[in-house]
């Protein structure tokens, strides 16, 4: 059998088309991919992704914050599970993908390496706009390292909380130091995270600036925690009930973060040697630890800090439970289901004041 050439089949293509529109009244034919309104409502992109079945999210600890969101337009629960790319987002096999500002987003929107390209063609909600917000990025450690080891506590929160200041004023040179420290993402990637980062630092869920860094504010903390209570679903009945009853006081301990902060950064260290297990790999999202260590804060205060990217099958709770790592940097939600179970885990510091999380969508071209 003879083979079509290329230029045939688009012409028949074309003619379809032309022929489709003429059929149609010469009335404007509808595009085959989906892309909502600039005006349109928040409440019917949600509504109408949701009820597609194409709202997407990993799984992984912000899921609550989507199911709370979808709970808010009396919306069932459920979500389309979302590879760690934008692909689907890409093809249109989901309308409201999962991003965090300071990544995914970027990738959305920048077309530098492993961008996507989009530009201003896409919008976002904000976790934070809507009410559903839950804390991220904090720093924890075990509750009996942290009795028998008050001062090392201390000297590691004050160092890596004065890293994080000068991440905050310096972010092209913090990503630069990030990058250095074998970043898996582009150096221009890297940059656009920490001008990003920066924001999740120094702005609280309500959108006021924050200039304290690392303080444990007691409205958004309360805000994690009920929505915690309220779509964490633990199978065990004894971790159950734990989580139930939880408060506050039984996550965080505000006392190590109010006598560091208030020291002159001089602490008798009880252990000089130790290590922090981060979220994820080497990159911006975590660039006041590499900034503290790279600028000697850390030995300034008598500490020999070992810095530990997380990724694979790494879970930040377990390694500081069992005692592999002495801290560790990990989301609101994810500490609450640890201490329920029964790690023995307490927050020291908060380093993320809003919710870095949105559901990006394409808009009308």
């Amino acid at each position: 059998m003879r083979k079509i050439s290329k230029k045939f089949v688009a012409l028949f293509v074309f003619i379809a088309a032309v022929f489709s529109v003429y059929a149609n009244g010469n009335k404007e034919v509808a595009p085959a991919k989906s892309y909502y309104a600039s005006n349109a409502t928040v409440e019917s992109i949600v509504k109408d992704a949701a009820t597609k079945g194409q709202v997407g999210n990993w799984g992984l600890g912000n899921e609550y914050e989507i199911q709370a969101l979808l709970t808010k337009y009396n919306l069932p629960t459920t979500y389309l599970s979302q590879a760690f790319d934008m692909d689907g987002f890409d093809d249109d096999s989901i309308l409201l993908a999962s991003a965090m500002t300071y990544n995914e987003l970027g990738l959305v929107k920048n077309d530098y390496d492993g961008g996507y390209g989009y530009g201003n063609k896409v919008s976002f909600i904000d976790m934070n706009s809507e009410g559903v917000a839950m804390l991220e990025d904090n720093l924890f450690t075990k509750a009996d390292f942290a009795q028998a080891n008050p001062n090392t506590v201390k000297a590691f929160i004050y160092a890596s909380m004065k890293g994080w200041e000068y991440a905050c004023a310096n972010p092209e040179e913090a990503a630069e130091i990030v990058f250095n420290n074998g970043s898996s993402v582009s150096p221009q990637h890297q940059a656009y995270m920490a001008s990003e980062v920066k924001k999740l630092v120094e702005t609280d869920t309500a959108g006021n600036p924050v200039s304290i860094y690392g303080k444990m504010d007691e409205t958004a903390m309360a805000q994690t925690l009920a929505l915690a209570k309220k779509y964490i679903k633990l199978e065990d009945s004894v971790a159950a009930k734990a989580l139930e009853s939880m408060t506050l006081d039984d996550i965080r301990n505000t006392v190590f973060w109010d006598e560091a902060m208030a020291s002159a950064g001089k602490f008798d260290v009880e252990k000089s040697d130790v290590s922090i297990q981060l979220k994820w790999l080497p990159q911006a999202q975590f660039m006041g630890y590499y900034v503290a260590k790279d600028k000697g804060y850390y030995s300034e205060v008598g500490l020999n800090v070992t810095i530990v990217p997380g990724g694979g099958d790494i879970g930040e709770p377990t390694a500081v439970y069992t005692g592999q790592v002495d801290f560790g940097v990990t989301w609101v939600s994810n500490l609450i289901a640890a201490k329920a179970a029964g790690m023995d885990l307490l927050q020291i510091a908060q380093v993320y004041q809003k919710s870095g999380l949105v559901l990006v969508y394409k808009t009308e071209e």
